[in-house]
C-alpha cells in the first residue's frame, strides 16, 4: 500500500483497522478451510488409487477371458454374440458439497434387475470364456463408475485447495502488511499532527501571556 495515497485521518484510520480485523478473520478461516481440504483430498487420493488398482486388475481379468473367448470361437461367431446389447444402463448424476466444493456423485440403474439380462446371446453356441468374460466387465463397471466420481473430485478439490491458497497468501503477504503498514503511516501522521498542534498551542499560550505583562507594565508605568 503506497502511503503516500493514504488520507491521515481517524476515519481512514478506523476503516483500516476494520479491514485488518476483516482480513486476519477471514485468513484464519481459509487456512482452515485449505487444511481440511487438503485432508479431504489425501483421503480422495487414497481411496483412487484403491480403486485403480481393483478396477485395472478387473480389466485385466475380462481381457484375459476374452482372448480366451477368442481362441475357441471364430470371430464372425463373437462379433455376432456381442452385436445387440440386451441389457440398458442409466447413469444417474447428483452433487454433494463438501467444503464448498460441488463435487460428483455417480450411480446407475439397470432396466431388469435379473443379473442373467447382461448376457445377449444364447449358450449353446459360445465360449463360457465368453460369460467369464462379461460378468468380469459386470463386475468391474460399478467401481469404474465410482473411480471415474473419485478422479473428477480430486480434480475439482485440487483447483479449489489451489484457490484457497492464493487466497491466503495474497492475505497473508500483501493485503494484512499492507494495511497494518498504512494503520502504522497515519497513526505516525497523527501523532505528528497531535505534537504540532500542541507546540502551537503552547506558543500562542506563550504569547498571550508575554503580550497581558506587557500589557499589565504599560498600565503600571500611566499610573
Amino acid at each position: 500500500m503506497a502511503t503516500t495515497q493514504i488520507n491521515p485521518t481517524r476515519m481512514e484510520l478506523t476503516r483500516l483497522k476494520k479491514k485488518l480485523g476483516t482480513a486476519v478473520k477471514g485468513h484464519r478461516l481459509l487456512k482452515d478451510k485449505r487444511d481440511e481440504l487438503m485432508r479431504e483430498f489425501l483421503d480422495l487420493v487414497k481411496v483412487n488409487m484403491e480403486l485403480r488398482e481393483k478396477v485395472e486388475q478387473g480389466i485385466k481379468n475380462a481381457n484375459r477371458n476374452f482372448v480366451l473367448a477368442k481362441a475357441g470361437m471364430s470371430d464372425e461367431e463373437l462379433r455376432t454374440a456381442l452385436m445387440a446389447p440386451k441389457q440398458e444402463i442409466s447413469l444417474i448424476t447428483n452433487k454433494k458439497n463438501v467444503m464448498s466444493v460441488d463435487i460428483p456423485v455417480y450411480d446407475f440403474k439397470t432396466r431388469s434387475a435379473d443379473k442373467n439380462d447382461i448376457y445377449s446371446y444364447g449358450f449353446a453356441f459360445t465360449s463360457g470364456d465368453l460369460d467369464y468374460a462379461v460378468d468380469s466387465l459386470q463386475e468391474v463397471f460399478k467401481d469404474m463408475l465410482k473411480l471415474a466420481e473419485v478422479e473428477k473430485s480430486c480434480q475439482l478439490m485440487a483447483a479449489e485447495i489451489e484457490k484457497t491458497r492464493r487466497r491466503v497468501n495474497a492475505l497473508e503477504h500483501v493485503i494484512i502488511p499492507e494495511t497494518q503498514e498504512g494503520i502504522r503511516y497515519i497513526t505516525m501522521k497523527l501523532d505528528e499532527n497531535e505534537r504540532s498542534t500542541q507546540v502551537r498551542l503552547m506558543k500562542v499560550k506563550n504569547m498571550m501571556l508575554e503580550q497581558a505583562h506587557k500589557y499589565k507594565e504599560k498600565e503600571k508605568a500611566a499610573h
